[in-house]
């Protein structure tokens, strides 16, 4: 089982290495777009300098590498360096065809495939851009600052920056192409079904379960509750409460059929990112 995972996560490095490779130089770099995080300052840095990207990229994310080791471990570090280091290598001695000199399908396709680069690395167990790491790290130390609001603010510096450097039009294109990698990682990583986690306040909670397990063949986790002021003014009367998870094509044919039970249930949906295990598809026969 060790091996099959390490073969599947070598496999998702190289393909995300190459995937990412094939973005820059078969669309961005001929064009002068460049992405958010540590790849887009090294493409700046290139760019204003000359330098060889191959070399910025690898150079510029050591500082993150050594963040990632000290909150991350070894394992992740050696993994990440190694990712890190092989796409450098890719742009480096890899030859990839500029595909298209249309601006809009230029910004759009280079975003989607280092999108799809950094999705399947992360996938791997690596990261591909050390902006990640800094982010958690400044997160964890501000306490109030989330990891996603960090790259949020360190993007619109770099994009800013891309302005005054490569011109509005160009800096403008390159926030094209960071939207178009950031749907294609969620996409990667969350995949197309999305899930939506309901959980469900009612007093007759055994006839929604039964309704939930046997009629739409979903798993569910019941917890024992008691209700304040409800609609019905009783207090401390004794609730089931029920969680269950749903694609959201199945979230409209879940409501109605509790709400069918009971009109007066108290139903609150969640995103949900990722599952692991559990009943998430239809049983058969049903």
């Amino acid at each position: 089982m060790k091996l099959k995972n390490v073969l599947v996560d070598t496999v998702l490095l190289i393909c995300g290495i190459f995937s990412a490779g094939f973005g820059l130089k078969g669309f961005l770099l001929s064009s002068h777009f460049i992405d958010g995080g540590v790849t887009g300052i090294s493409m700046l840095v290139a760019d204003i300098t000359k330098t060889p990207l191959s070399v910025l990229i690898f150079i510029i994310n050591i500082p993150f590498l050594v963040l990632g080791y000290r909150k991350l471990g070894l394992k992740f570090a050696v993994k990440s360096a190694a990712a890190i280091a092989g796409l450098s290598l890719c742009l480096a001695f890899f030859h990839f065809p500029d595909v298209t000199h249309d601006k809009l399908l230029t910004a759009v396709f280079g975003g989607v495939f280092i999108g799809a680069g950094i999705g399947m690395a992360i996938r791997g167990g690596a990261v591909l851009d050390g902006t990640e790491i800094a982010a958690l790290l400044v997160s964890k130390r501000a306490q109030v600052v989330r990891v996603s609001d960090v790259i949020l603010m360190l993007n619109v510096l770099i994009f800013l920056v891309a302005v005054f450097t490569l011109g509005v039009e160009s800096g403008l294109y390159s926030i094209l192409t960071y939207l178009s990698a950031s749907k294609m990682i969620d996409f990667i990583l969350n995949g197309l079904e999305q899930y939506t986690g309901m959980t469900v306040v009612s007093a007759k909670g055994e006839e929604i379960r039964i309704a939930i397990t046997q009629s739409l063949g979903r798993g569910v986790t019941v917890y024992q509750g008691k209700s304040g002021y409800g609609k019905d003014g009783h207090i401390n009367s004794p609730r089931e409460i029920i969680f269950t998870v749903a694609t959201r094509l199945e979230v409209p044919l879940l409501k109605r059929e509790i709400l069918k039970i009971d009109p007066a249930a108290f139903i609150v949906q969640t995103s949900v990112d990722d599952t692991t295990g559990g009943l998430l598809k239809r049983k058969s026969g049903h």
